[in-house]
């Protein structure tokens, strides 16, 4: 099968626009993950590129299937401003993008995927809620037996919030989002009301 790749970041450049910055990271015994930055007005996001170079395999298969099985990137859309520095979100996206290599994860909607550490430097989230795709860059389809590769938007929740989940589902935190007017694309808000 062809190197997907090159179709992904296609598929990225026709839904963003070009990229304005790139960056590259490299983990022992993983492929090369990309971040590419596309910014517009006020709204900066970040695409992965290279999670989807293979297919995500079920951590109990005895062998994993070269060719199909689900494929991915992550998409984390954040608002400038505010002093953030979410240029630091590089490296963490990349070792979310590498984990089903790392960890042997399926990354799919509804999962949450935590960095263990803050975002980028001062971000109130540690953790990502993972999102269903479609709606920003449209899936990618291949050629059979080949799954289509899902451009997953990434949605930061705060500690409290990734308990929460936990608890009650995604569907649930997503709908307190909803209810509450959430600005999931800012950088420093607060935890939603959880009560």
């Amino acid at each position: 099968m062809a190197d997907v790749l090159p179709l992904v970041e296609a598929r990225l450049r026709s839904a963003l626009g070009e990229p304005d910055a790139r960056a590259a990271v490299t983990f022992l015994g993983t492929d090369r993950i990309e971040v590419l930055r596309f910014t517009e007005d006020d709204i900066v996001r970040y695409a992965t590129l290279g999670m989807s170079a293979q297919p995500m395999a079920d951590p109990t298969a005895v062998l994993a299937d070269p060719v199909a099985g689900p494929r991915a990137e992550l998409i984390l859309t954040v608002r400038r401003g505010g002093g953030a520095d979410t240029g630091k979100v590089l490296r963490p996206l990349a070792v979310l993008a590498a984990s089903p290599q790392v960890e042997g994860v399926v990354v799919a909607p509804g999962a949450s995927l935590d960095v263990g550490e803050p975002l980028w430097p001062g971000a109130p989230f540690t953790s990502v809620l993972v999102a269903e795709s479609g709606g920003l860059v449209e899936d990618l389809e291949l050629d059979a037996p080949a799954d289509p590769v899902r451009f997953l938007p990434l949605l930061p929740m705060t500690p409290n919030e990734a308990a929460w989940k936990r608890v009650h589902g995604a569907q649930a935190l997503q709908e307190r989002w909803l209810t509450n007017g959430t600005d999931l694309r800012d950088p420093s808000r607060p935890s939603v009301s959880l009560d």
